[in-house]
């Protein structure tokens, strides 16, 4: 067991902490390879899932219960810098809204294009999904429906940002995430084995009554523009979500959750 000890910082220009608070660019994120996760709950799940904090800060006499003494001395054991600090410095730190007491900063992981998929397997494609909140809903959906992973096609959003982390409930550190683009996407699509569905305005077949074909790729797009014409093309097949009321069309988030849970109804056991 480490015999290391927490670090007490309480200046707000301490190079560490000017460090860990540049992570709220996306410039930084991409150039260090790093973000940052709030909140003891979160943590947990980063632990369970194998990941390993380069850092974890926390606010000085709030280490007193359980889980998080369990985190600070999980944090210590694996070698991570890991700091008490001042609420002013915390504050500079963490969310203006619903600020938490912990965070840690971990190491991006990103995955490649599946080689081969399972005839009960389904993935979910993105393109250019440009709402963080929308993409980080969407990673906790992705989750909880059991499907394989996320494919982020195009000049997508951050899924390390704060706003898309703190919107996954920690299922960020659950679900496979790759990034590609359209034309590199388009060339691996066609190798695939099942159907290849996709949302769209001007399809006829209900989500709710198609029969489909394992393993599944269902392709979202943008919130706006939808699925462009070449990502539309690529589809085996194409479905819509009834609109009773005056509106055309569903949020993003909420769209891919209905659609998934259709796909993967006969897999899940609820």
């Amino acid at each position: 067991m480490s015999t290391a000890e927490p670090r007490v910082i309480t200046s707000l220009t301490n190079d560490r902490i000017k460090a860990i608070r540049a992570l709220e660019m996306r410039k930084e994120r991409k150039e260090t390879g790093l973000f940052v996760a709030e909140g003891a709950s979160i943590l947990l799940t980063a632990r369970d899932a194998g990941f390993v904090p380069t850092s974890l800060v926390y606010q000085a006499g709030t280490a007193t219960t359980p889980v998080a003494r369990a985190l600070v001395t999980w944090a210590l054991g694996t070698g991570a810098d890991v700091l008490e600090v001042s609420e002013a410095v915390l504050s500079k730190l963490s969310a203006k809204e619903n600020p938490q007491t912990m965070l840690g900063v971990f190491r991006q992981r990103w995955s490649e294009l599946p080689s081969q998929a399972a005839r009960d397997d389904c993935w979910l494609a993105l393109e250019e999904v440009r709402d963080p909140g929308n993409l980080g809903t969407i990673i906790r959906t992705v989750d909880a429906v059991g499907a394989k992973g996320i494919i982020l096609i195009g000049n997508a959003c951050d899924p390390f940002s704060r706003e898309a982390v703190r919107a996954t409930m920690g299922s960020v550190f659950a679900v496979p995430l790759i990034k590609t683009s359209r034309e590199a996407f388009l060339a691996w699509r066609a190798s695939w084995r099942g159907d290849v569905v996709g949302t769209h305005l001007d399809a006829r077949e209900d989500f709710r009554h198609a029969a489909y074909k394992g393993p599944v790729l269902l392709v979202m797009g943008s919130e706006g523009p939808g699925l462009s014409d070449s990502l539309t093309r690529s589809c085996s097949r194409l479905v819509k979500i009834p609109m009773a009321g005056k509106l055309d069309s569903l949020n993003l988030a909420v769209a891919t959750a209905l659609t998934l849970y259709q796909i993967r109804g006969g897999a899940l056991t609820i």
